[in-house]
């Protein structure tokens, strides 16, 4: 690890400002639940860090009936796993904070470094010059690629780590980025980019610019929500596929919602074969099927992960119908 200055602002304004003047060679700081993993590993080698934990009003959650929900950046998982609110109304982001890592690291862990950390690729982690890091190859397309992406691949193949960006896409969350003196809101949908548009990156963000909070629209009546995430292991352990549903229900059929998967693309990913299916879908068990069929029917998986197909089929399949039962 090399030596760097570590920088405590006390305003937004300030924290942009010296991200900006450091010209990419510093990184916020929060949680530092990856930011430490990243130093450690030599993966960054940041000239200064700029600690964000002293910013105040980042660390509220809001509800308004009629209009929403508002999450601070700084707002911690175990604050979203453990809110009664949350649960009640946002199933699916409760449900996803709470198979996050380990307790300890829900502890720290915060809502913008979730959304925000970098790829688990063991290529990009370790001592390899994979394009991610600026080098040519990835060597996942011909290496051990188990856990690697199945569809928005190419030229770097790896999945994006983060469950309650799955979670926020089925909400149609929006994410509120503070650079300078101003904000803007973009919807979480363009919020990531896939590695034909940047393999450098994972999200729109640029130096100076924060995540200070995530705005989740008013779920409509007879709506319900859920996630399904599988592991290989119960605890500290990333999405082999999850699925993050909000659906809902008119009698027997579907009146609207959409499904996300995380697991299978450098991003948290809208399947259109299913999504387009949603509207109307009636919940007999022979429409379900032809439609759960249609699931990432596009997919282009690698050597090893073709596995992840049928997984991401049936944990659809297992949330409709939980969700509609």
């Amino acid at each position: 690890m090399v030596d760097f200055d570590y920088l405590q602002p006390k305003t937004l304004e300030e924290a942009s400002s010296l991200l900006i003047k450091a010209k990419g060679k510093a990184i916020p700081y929060s949680g530092g639940t990856d930011a430490l993993s990243l130093l450690k590993e030599d993966i960054i080698s940041p000239e200064e860090v700029v600690n964000l934990k002293n910013i105040p009003n980042l660390t509220a959650i809001e509800y308004e009936n009629g209009k929403g929900l508002k999450i601070g950046g700084l707002v911690t998982i175990t604050d979203i796993a453990e809110n009664p609110l949350i649960a009640e109304k946002y199933a699916v982001l409760s449900e996803a904070a709470n198979v996050i890592a380990s307790p300890q690291l829900r502890n720290v862990g915060t809502l913008g470094g979730n959304l925000n950390q970098r790829p688990r690729c063991w290529y990009f982690r370790k001592d390899f010059d994979c394009i991610r890091k600026g080098g040519s190859i990835c060597y996942a397309v011909d290496g051990e690629n188990k856990y690697h992406c199945i569809v928005g691949g190419g030229p770097c193949y790896i999945v994006h780590p983060s469950d309650m960006a799955v979670a926020l896409l089925a909400l149609d969350a929006s994410v509120k980025i503070f650079s300078g003196k101003k904000s803007r809101t973009v919807p979480i949908s363009e919020f990531f980019v896939l590695p034909d548009v940047n393999y450098l990156k994972e999200n729109i963000l640029e130096p100076g610019e924060i995540v200070t909070e995530v705005i989740v629209p008013e779920l409509p009546n007879n709506t319900k929500s859920g996630y399904y995430k599988f592991m290989e292991r119960d605890v500290w352990d990333f999405a082999v596929v999850s699925v993050a549903a909000v659906l809902t229900k008119n009698g027997n059929s579907l009146k609207s919602g959409k499904i996300a998967y995380g697991g299978v693309a450098p991003a948290p990913w809208l399947d259109t074969n299913i999504n387009s299916r949603i509207k109307g879908l009636s919940l007999d068990d022979d429409s379900i099927e032809k439609a759960v069929a249609q699931v990432l029917k596009d997919a282009v998986p690698l050597e090893q992960n073709e596995y992840k197909i049928p997984l991401a089929r049936n944990l659809t399949r297992k949330m409709i119908k939980k969700l509609t039962a």
